[in-house]
């Protein structure tokens, strides 16, 4: 379970940089900024959407390490 959650984590970091990459190099024409900032929203609301989904189904308990 942890190892889900760092993954992704990392996945956002990295679709982070990626966009900040492609905003310095792109210089406003393109869409890859929009693009990559996208890929980031989507993976935090997966990742919201699965620690929810975790909890209901009593996968993970708060307060528990």
């Amino acid at each position: 379970m942890r190892i889900i959650v760092i993954v992704v984590l990392i996945a956002i970091v990295t679709a982070l940089f990626t966009a900040l990459v492609f905003l310095y190099r792109d210089r406003g024409h393109g869409n890859r900024v929009v693009i990559a900032l996208a890929v980031r929203v989507g993976l935090s609301m997966a990742l919201i959407a699965f620690l929810v989904f975790s909890y209901w189904m009593g996968w993970i308990v708060p307060g528990q390490l």
